[in-house]
C-alpha cells in the first residue's frame, strides 16, 4: 500500500491537491495530513473530501516547518501505518488522474530493484497561468547521474514527484539543510542504496512554483546558498567516489564556488579541497586550484 503525506501549511492551492487525489483512477493509497500550526484551518475544506479520499488528518501544536522543514516531513512520515512506500506531496502540488494507477502498473518492473520511483513532471508557473513541457526520464538511471543532470541543469527535480521506500527512510532519514534545500537532492543518492532510480514517465507530478511557495521566493536566497554550501561539505564530499572522475571535478568547483559565494575559504576547507583535488588527480584542475588558493589568499 502507498502512504501519501502531506506537510501543510497553505490553503490557497490545497482544493486542487485534494481534488488531484480524489480523481485518481485507482485508490489504492493513503492519505496522512501533518497541519503545521497553521493559521489557515483546512478542516472545513477536508469535510468535502470525507468521502473521497481515505485521509488522516492531525493537527500540530507547534510550528517546525519555521524553524526545520526536515523535522516536520519526519513527523509527518510518523504518522503513517504499515504502508511500504512513501510519496511526500506538496499541498499546492498535483498529480495527474493516472498517477497511482501507473505505480501499481509499472510495480513489478521496480520490485526489488529500486528504493526510489521517480514520475515525470510539469511545472505550473503560477504568475503567468502557463505551464511547462514535460521533464521526462531514463526507466533506470543512477541515482548520481540523475542529481547530475540536475547539476548540470539538463533537468529539474523536486519533493513530490518521488516515492520511497519506508525501509530506505527508516536507516538513513533526510539530511536537515537549511529550507531542506537539498534535503531531497541527498535523501535520493542515500535512499538508493547504490540501486538505479525506476522513472514512471506516462503520468506526471504537477510541480507549483509561487511566491508563497520556497522555490518560488526571492527572499530566501541567502539560506539556499548556506544550505548549497553544506550540501556539498557534509554529503557530496562524502559520497564523491560514487561519481565519475570528471563528475567528481565539476563538484569540487561547484563546493568551492558554493563557499566563495559567501566568504573568502579558510585554512582548512582549502587543504580539504586541496586533497580531494590532489586525490582526483588531474593535473590542468590541480594547477587551476592552486592558481585560484594563491590568488585568493596573497591578493592585496
Amino acid at each position: 500500500m502507498l502512504a501519501i503525506v502531506i506537510p501543510y501549511y497553505k490553503l490557497v492551492f490545497f482544493r486542487e491537491t485534494l481534488e488531484s487525489l480524489a480523481n485518481q483512477t485507482d485508490k489504492r493509497f493513503n492519505v496522512y495530513i501533518g497541519d503545521d500550526a497553521s493559521p489557515e484551518n483546512p478542516q472545513e475544506l477536508l469535510e468535502a473530501y470525507r468521502d473521497k479520499i481515505t485521509f488522516t488528518y492531525t493537527h500540530f501544536n507547534e510550528n517546525l516547518g519555521s524553524i526545520s522543514l526536515v523535522k516536520q516531513w519526519q513527523r509527518c512520515i510518523d504518522l503513517i501505518q504499515d504502508e511500504k512506500w512513501i510519496m511526500i506531496l506538496g499541498d499546492d502540488d498535483v498529480l495527474t488522474d493516472n498517477t497511482v494507477a501507473s505505480w501499481y502498473r509499472n510495480y513489478e518492473q521496480f520490485k526489488d530493484k529500486a528504493n526510489v520511483v521517480k514520475f515525470a513532471t510539469k511545472l505550473i508557473f503560477q504568475e503567468n497561468a502557463t505551464t511547462s513541457e514535460p521533464y521526462l526520464h531514463p526507466v533506470w538511471e543512477k541515482a548520481t547521474d540523475s542529481y547530475f543532470r540536475k547539476f548540470k541543469a539538463l533537468t529539474r527535480s523536486s519533493l513530490s514527484e518521488y516515492i520511497f521506500a519506508k525501509k530506505a527512510y527508516d536507516e538513513h532519514g533526510f539530511y536537515d539543510y537549511p529550507l531542506a534545500w537539498y534535503s531531497d537532492d541527498s535523501a535520493w543518492i542515500a535512499f538508493s542504496e547504490q540501486k538505479e532510480i525506476y522513472c514512471i514517465n506516462e503520468s506526471l507530478i504537477m510541480i507549483r512554483l509561487s511566491e508563497i511557495n520556497i522555490s518560488g521566493k526571492k527572499d530566501n536566497i541567502a539560506l539556499k546558498m548556506k544550505a548549497k554550501e553544506q550540501f556539498f561539505k557534509d554529503f557530496i564530499l562524502e559520497r564523491l567516489s560514487d561519481f565519475n572522475k570528471k563528475q567528481r571535478l565539476e563538484l569540487l568547483l561547484a563546493y568551492e564556488v558554493a563557499i566563495k559565494d559567501q566568504r573568502n575559504p579558510i585554512g582548512k576547507e582549502w587543504l580539504t579541497l586541496g586533497y580531494y583535488y590532489l586525490i582526483n588527480f588531474n593535473g590542468l584542475a590541480l594547477l587551476k586550484f592552486i592558481r585560484r588558493f594563491f590568488i585568493s589568499t596573497f591578493k592585496k
